[in-house]
């Protein structure tokens, strides 16, 4: 009978242990996706049981509305504005090859609706807002506000969750339809200067019949899509904040990812469906 040395034995548990390693890996990451997901998805319940009929702090709403739209209104001008002329650029060669100058704003406009504005929008109010309302709300978890809140017999979900979560949804959806005109009018004088398309040649070029209705609302369904990702992340990791205030940092680092990924992922389906 054959007896193995320590050194064989050590090794195989080394070769085992290296082995189970990756579905380990693969199957922890796939339990935390887990995790997030179902958190979201209760939360989202205790979202629409208050909002049937509605049971939220008007105050509160109106509050973050003027602290999530307006202020956000100077990042949107000039990401709006700069998009605009970036999609003139991008069309520009295209344009010259082919002679065909007063597509111009077409070839601008059909990205920049169904594509390009809504999404750096929601990139945009993802890393402004969404990451500010996850501070916020982490900061009132590990202060214990929220459990002073539930003594005083407050809901936080009514109080605090739900004008938030409107807010960055109607944030989101106002924005895009800002940035649309604004990245339209920053498109028609960039064309003017690079193409030299005047800005109502331009304008002609959306209005022909290229572009319908249905672009501008492809946009700003995704909008509204974003906007409901964004604001379940960042509700979510600002109420599951725990650690004191690294654990705030980790939440509104989480927030930033899961939006951004969120986004990009929900971009592709919805583009998908909507053909």
């Amino acid at each position: 009978m054959s007896t193995r040395s320590p050194e064989r034995l050590l090794a195989s548990e080394t070769r085992g242990a290296a082995a189970l390693a990756l579905p380990a890996a693969l199957g922890a990451g796939f339990l935390d996706l887990a995790e997030v997901v179902g958190g979201m998805g209760v939360l989202l319940g205790r979202i629409l049981a208050r909002s049937f009929p509605p049971r939220l702090d008007g105050l509160e709403l109106k509050r973050n509305l003027y602290k999530m739209a307006f202020k956000s209104l100077p990042i949107v001008v000039v990401t709006a504005l700069f998009t605009g002329a970036i999609m003139v650029i991008q069309a520009t060669p295209i344009v010259h090859r082919l002679g065909a100058e007063g597509l111009v704003g077409w070839a601008a406009g059909f990205g920049t609706l169904r594509e390009i504005g809504p999404l750096l929008t929601a990139l945009m109010i993802s890393g402004r807002v969404g990451a500010n309302n996850t501070a916020e709300l982490g900061t009132m978890v590990v202060t214990e506000q929220l459990d002073a809140l539930r003594v005083l017999a407050i809901d936080p979900i009514s109080f605090l969750v739900l004008p938030r979560f409107l807010g960055i949804v109607l944030t989101l959806f106002m924005m895009t339809l800002f940035a649309d005109m604004l990245a339209l009018f920053g498109a028609a004088f960039a064309s003017q200067a690079l193409v030299h398309v005047t800005p109502m040649s331009f304008y002609r070029g959306i209005t022909s019949g290229l572009l319908g209705f249905g672009d501008v609302a492809n946009g700003l369904i995704k909008s509204v899509v974003f906007g409901l990702v964004i604001g379940l992340a960042s509700c979510h990791f600002g109420l599951a904040t725990k650690g004191g205030a690294p654990g705030v940092g980790r939440s509104v680092n989480a927030t930033v990812v899961a939006s951004a990924a969120g986004i990009f992922v929900l971009d592709y389906l919805v583009s998908f469906l909507l053909g």
